[in-house]
C-alpha cells in the first residue's frame, strides 16, 4: 500500500518528508504537497510536520557524498515547482545514498535526466530575470521590482542583484508566489507584503520575513513598511531613457526576428522601452 506524505512546499519540508521515508521504513512512498490534495487526510496519507533539524540530516548526508554542483542542480530541480519533481528528487537522494555517491554521470538514468532538464530550465529562468529585471525609485532609498517568473528563481537570483546594486535598498517581489526579496545594504532577506492592507493605507506596504521558499532557513527583517510610490526623479529618469532609446533607434535597420531572439517578448514587461 502507498504512504502519501503531504508536506508545506519548502525544501525544509521536503526533505523531512525524506527523513520520514527512512526514519519509518515505508516501502512505497509518494510525496505531494499539501495543497493539491483534499483537506481532510485519507487512508494512506498523512501530514508531515516540517522539522528543521530533521532536514539538515538529510541535506547534509546528501551534500557530503557529492559534489556543489549536483547538490546546486538538485535545489534547482526543487525551485523548478514541477509536479512530481519532489518524488523525482527522492528518487535522486535514494540512489546517491545506496551508491554513496550521486548518479549525475548516469544519462541514461531517466531520474537523472529529469533533474537534469529542471534544472537546466530554472538556470535560463534565472539568467532571464537578472537580465530583465528593472528597479524603480519608490520613495528617497528604495528601488522596487514585481517580477512572475515561470519558475522560483528568486532564491537564485539575490546573490546577483546584491553585488550589482550594493549600495541601495531594494526590494525584489514575486507577484506570482506573493513573497520577495530585501536588500538593507547588509543582508538579504525575504519578505511578504500584504497589499490589501497596503491598498487601505494608502499605498504603504506592511513586510514580514517568511521562510517558505527559503534554501533551509532565513531569519531576520528588512523594515516594517515601505511606500510604493514612484518617485518623481524616477520617472524623469525613464524617460531621459526613453529619449535616448528612441533617438538611437534607426528604423530602417529595424529586424524584428533578431530582436526577438536576443529581447524575446515575454521580458518586455520589465523594460521601460517597451511599456
Amino acid at each position: 500500500m502507498t504512504t502519501t506524505l503531504l508536506y508545506d512546499g519548502s525544501l525544509n519540508g521536503l526533505m523531512t518528508a525524506i527523513f520520514t521515508i527512512y526514519d519509518r521504513k515505508i516501502k512505497l512512498p509518494i510525496i505531494a504537497l499539501d495543497s493539491r490534495e483534499q483537506n481532510d487526510l485519507f487512508e494512506g496519507t498523512e501530514l508531515v510536520i516540517t522539522d528543521p533539524d530533521k532536514a539538515q540530516r538529510v541535506w547534509k548526508r546528501f551534500n557530503s557524498l557529492c559534489e556543489h554542483q549536483d547538490s546546486h542542480q538538485v535545489y534547482c530541480a526543487f525551485l523548478s515547482e514541477i509536479i512530481g519533481i519532489e518524488n523525482t528528487i527522492y528518487e535522486y537522494l535514494k540512489m546517491t545514498f545506496s551508491a554513496q555517491k550521486p548518479p549525475s554521470g548516469d544519462c541514461a538514468n531517466s531520474t537523472v535526466l529529469k533533474i537534469t532538464q529542471a534544472a537546466k530550465m530554472v538556470h535560463h529562468e534565472k539568467q532571464r530575470m537578472e537580465a530583465f529585471v528593472r528597479l524603480q525609485l519608490i520613495d528617497e532609498e528604495i528601488y522596487y521590482a514585481n517580477i512572475e517568473p515561470d519558475f522560483n528563481v528568486l532564491p537564485l537570483i539575490a546573490g546577483h542583484f546584491k553585488n550589482l546594486y550594493t549600495d541601495q535598498k531594494w526590494i525584489i517581489y514575486d507577484l506570482k508566489r506573493n513573497f520577495g526579496i530585501s536588500y538593507d545594504l547588509e543582508t538579504v532577506q525575504e519578505v511578504q507584503i500584504d497589499f490589501k492592507k497596503a491598498r487601505g493605507q494608502g499605498g504603504v506596504l506592511n513586510t514580514s520575513v517568511s521562510e517558505k521558499n527559503s534554501a533551509i532557513a532565513v531569519s531576520g527583517s528588512f523594515r516594517s513598511a515601505t511606500a510604493l510610490r514612484i518617485n518623481s526623479s524616477e520617472i524623469n529618469y525613464k524617460d531621459l531613457w526613453n529619449q535616448y532609446f528612441n533617438s538611437t533607434n534607426i528604423k530602417s535597420r529595424k529586424n524584428l526576428k533578431l530582436h526577438l531572439q536576443y529581447v524575446p517578448k515575454r521580458g518586455w514587461k520589465y523594460l521601460s522601452e517597451k511599456i
